[in-house]
Order: C-alpha cells, then sequence, then structure tokens
C-alpha cells in the first residue's frame, strides 16, 4: 500500500476511534509500520482537520520528515516496531472504561475468556510513567510481553495488530471487556476463570478467524440392488 493512502486510513481510523467512543477530542496517536519506520499522526491536532500531509514519517533512528511534529507518545510506537516483528499498526486511546481501571491500577483479569483476546489469561496495567517519556515506553513494553494489549496507568491503553483495522478492534475488545468488568465489580466479585482453563482457550483462540470451513460429511451410499436370478 502506498503511503498515501496509509496517510489517509490513519486519519480515517482516528475518526472512527473517536465516534467509537474510544477516544475524545485531540488524545491518543496512532501509527502504522512503514518500511524504515512508521507513520504516525501528529502532536495535538484535531483528527478532523488534518490531510494526508499532516501524517508524520519517522525513520527507524527517530528522525522526522514532514511539517508537523509527531505525537509525544511517539517512543512507545516506535519500540514497539523494534520489539514485535508482528506488530504492522498501534493504537493508543484513552477509553472511558478501560481508563478508569487504569486509574486504580487494575489489571483485567480472567473474569471472562474473552480476555484471552489480548494474547493472554490477562490484561495487564503498566506501572505509571510520564507521558512521552523513555519510562513510559519500557513499562508498556513490559506489560505488553506475550500480549497484544495493555492498559496504562492513569493514562489508558495500547492495542496493537497485523494492521490498522486489527489494532482498532482489539482497543474495542479491551474496552467492552473493561466495562463489562467494571460493572460486574459494582455487584460484588467477579468469579476468576482457572488459569488451565484460560490455557484451553488460548488453544482454541489460536485459530480463531482463520479456519476453513469444515468438510461436509459424504453421504452414505445406497445400496445396490441386487437382481434376482
Amino acid at each position: 500500500m502506498k503511503h498515501r493512502e496509509l496517510r489517509a486510513r490513519l486519519i480515517e481510523t482516528a475518526l472512527r476511534m473517536n465516534a467509537l467512543g474510544l477516544n475524545h477530542g485531540r488524545s491518543g496517536n496512532l501509527s502504522v509500520r512503514v518500511a524504515g519506520g512508521l507513520l504516525i499522526t501528529p502532536s495535538g491536532m484535531a483528527y478532523d482537520a488534518m490531510r494526508p500531509s499532516d501524517i508524520v514519517e519517522m525513520k527507524a533512528d527517530g528522525a522526522v520528515t514532514g511539517p508537523r511534529a509527531p505525537s509525544s507518545e511517539w517512543r512507545i510506537h516506535l519500540d514497539i516496531y523494534a520489539a514485535r516483528d508482528e506488530a504492522g499498526a498501534v493504537v493508543h486511546a484513552h477509553p472511558m472504561f478501560a481508563t478508569t481501571l487504569a486509574c486504580l491500577g487494575r489489571p483485567i483479569p480472567a473474569f471472562h475468556y474473552m480476555v484471552a483476546v489480548a494474547g493472554g489469561r490477562d490484561i495487564r496495567c503498566a506501572p505509571y510513567a510520564t507521558f512521552g517519556t523513555p519510562k513510559l515506553s519500557v513499562n508498556a513494553l513490559g506489560a505488553l510481553a506475550d500480549r497484544r494489549a495493555c492498559l496504562l496507568a492513569n493514562h489508558g491503553i495500547i492495542a496493537l495488530g497485523p494492521g490498522l483495522a486489527e489494532a482498532l478492534e482489539l482497543a474495542l475488545a479491551v474496552e467492552t471487556l473493561a466495562a463489562q468488568y467494571w460493572r460486574a465489580l459494582q455487584i460484588g466479585k467477579p468469579r476468576i476463570l482457572p488459569a488451565k482453563e484460560m490455557a484451553r482457550v488460548l488453544k482454541k483462540f489460536e485459530g480463531y478467524g482463520h479456519a476453513s470451513a469444515p468438510a461436509r460429511p459424504r453421504k452414505p451410499r445406497k445400496p445396490r440392488k441386487t437382481r434376482k436370478a
């Protein structure tokens, strides 16, 4: 896909992120991997005012080209791509329920089997660090170890995927789980699924969405009629 098309896709995804309620105003940021670096949303600019030329290209060494400054969280994006070969896109947002839990420093445990959608038996919460700092990037990478999403304490969430659509879909799934967990906590103490069960779920998730249709069972052959002698 050409850079101009990817730039337009970044803006479309950012607008959809806000429309879904995953983010509000100018907060949050998105990026997509390209050869030699990444494309990332600019710092402090309203998504509905962005044009493809406003998207910032950043090289793997941190060098920037273009008229805009990159998002203040560019370091997280750059470090994720360096550490995770499978990551093709990163979404960082401040959704209501996931951020509420993050402000309490609470991870999302295995209260529901769908927690496995993020790649493990829980969704971790990275320790707090000032936004835009190397420490926050280090904390985020630790919480993302063997995971595709995490919460950031007193901040928001990060979700990654092979492309923008998958990363956004995962961010929405994390927010949905956070909302369900938050509601369950209002009633009582949610039942947490055991590690053995989550291991089974994770195994089943390995082929989820990629399995081919099962083969149709063959109809039994009708017995041949034998001629009477």
